[in-house]
């Protein structure tokens, strides 16, 4: 089950400061809705924080929720930065799905929210 309620949050350190975070999810797993067959890929988040930056176990255990959900990889990528986007409040948001091949496509999705520029 997909709960964004598991993620949390500490304080950013550096709230004056104009500055990159990036992580990498190597190991995301859902299952594709038409086929039911698994889904593998990567997810990428880039943000410039706010207020808050997310704490990773929280994000770990958040991803894991998807493991088990029928869930194209679009709405996979648009949860994700909505979910983090409300919670977190960021300056800037970009999630880039990245979906290893299968029958000889690869998917790579991005939803960017917050901030112009």
């Amino acid at each position: 089950m997909i709960d964004a309620d598991l993620l949390e949050f500490f304080p950013n350190p550096a709230p004056d400061q104009p500055y990159l975070i990036e992580h990498v999810h190597e190991e995301f797993t859902s299952v594709c809705p038409k086929t039911g067959h698994p889904d593998f890929g990567e997810v990428v988040i880039r943000y410039r924080p706010g207020e808050a930056c997310v704490e990773l176990k929280s994000l770990k255990i958040y991803f894991q929720g998807f493991r088990d959900a029928g869930i194209f990889y679009e709405a996979v990528t648009n949860r994700v930065a909505d979910d983090l986007h409300e919670a977190m409040k960021p300056r800037t948001l970009e999630v880039e799905t990245r979906w290893r091949g299968r029958g000889g496509i690869r998917s790579v999705i991005t939803a960017t929210r917050g901030e112009a520029g």
